[in-house]
């Protein structure tokens, strides 16, 4: 697999509940912090969404957005009304998948269609540094055509709710955070992080070479020579874009992909070593304990942190 999708099956990627909010006249929303990301895309109107602590962003019919830096938001026909709790307002929906709110007379209501992607909380920041607080994915982009077919199904999904619309529904907000992530990234010119690296030609190859032959022994020469650069080129260009030397992020790798098969079960500490290249048990431990903080048979027995607040469905 290449990077991006190797990291996403690490993630554990799944999706909340998602929903097709509709709102008419003048209204508000105010949400809690939320687990991870949120997406969203407007299907029709116009609504503000507004981020504590950064400007608002001004969103019309086919932008799309990811929100991934857990503070509360607000979404709003209009910046000066105050806003009701959007938590309140679902939980009283006589059906939380398909939310009417305010004049439901307006001819032209904002019609939202979105919900919350969950992660695996011990290895979610492999993804989140990566990205800011807010994404904004302009309908008149060229990244935002990709986009169109996934949320004219996700849009028809919602509003109809046909035989397995749930899975369906799921389904295709995964697809759409991914969409997303790859607009993402081709829209913009400075993401930060292993993310952003996958965009540059020979670090990404780079990359890909070292997820796809994790445990092969790997040294800097080799890796530059695979990429046609010299070894201190390569080197101070993979960590100016990644953020760690070569062989640094190609451990941190290893340690995540030997952690999630060790919390899986089922297996023992020595066989997980041997899997990913250790000759020794003591020696994968050494490097678990430096990346996780914690020695493998610990970890193994840990659980995620419980979520500080139900997801949103919005």
């Amino acid at each position: 697999m290449d990077p991006l999708s190797d990291v996403l099956t690490l993630l554990n990627v799944g999706s909340a509940l998602s929903s097709r909010f509709e709102a008419g006249g003048r209204w508000a929303l105010r949400f809690r912090s939320y687990r991870h990301i949120k997406i969203g895309a407007i299907v029709s109107g116009a609504c503000w969404l507004t981020i504590d602590g950064m400007p608002a962003l001004r969103l019309s019919a086919g932008d799309c957005y990811l929100l991934t830096g857990g503070r509360p938001y607000e979404v709003a026909s209009d910046l000066d009304i105050e806003p009701e709790d959007g938590h309140a307002v679902y939980l009283r929906a006589p059906n939380i998948t398909n939310v009417r709110y305010g004049d439901a007379s307006d001819a032209e209501p904002t019609v939202i269609v979105g919900g919350s992607i969950t992660l695996d909380d011990m290895t979610a920041t492999l993804l989140l540094d990566c990205l800011p607080p807010a994404v904004r994915i302009p309908a008149d982009s060229d990244p935002a055509r990709t986009l169109r077919p996934v949320l004219g199904m996700l849009t028809h999904e919602t509003a109809a709710e046909p035989l397995g619309a749930t899975v369906m529904i799921e389904h295709l907000t995964q697809i759409l955070f991914v969409q997303a992530l790859r607009a993402h990234l081709a829209g913009e010119e400075n993401v930060p992080g292993w993310l952003g690296a996958l965009n540059d030609p020979q670090i990404g190859a780079a990359l890909t070479l070292m997820h796809q032959q994790a445990t092969r022994r790997w040294t800097v020469a080799d890796l530059a020579a695979e990429v046609d650069m010299s070894r201190s080129s390569f080197a101070l260009r993979f960590k100016t874009l990644v953020g760690l030397p070569p062989l640094d992020y190609l451990l941190h790798w290893r340690i995540r992909s030997a952690a999630e098969t060790l919390r899986a079960g089922g297996r023992t500490v020595a066989s997980v070593a041997a899997e990913w290249g250790y000759a020794s048990e003591s020696a994968f431990s050494n490097a678990f304990k430096r990346v996780t903080g914690q020695p493998p048979a610990r970890y193994r027995t840990m659980r995620p942190p419980p979520p500080s607040a139900p997801p949103v469905h919005e």
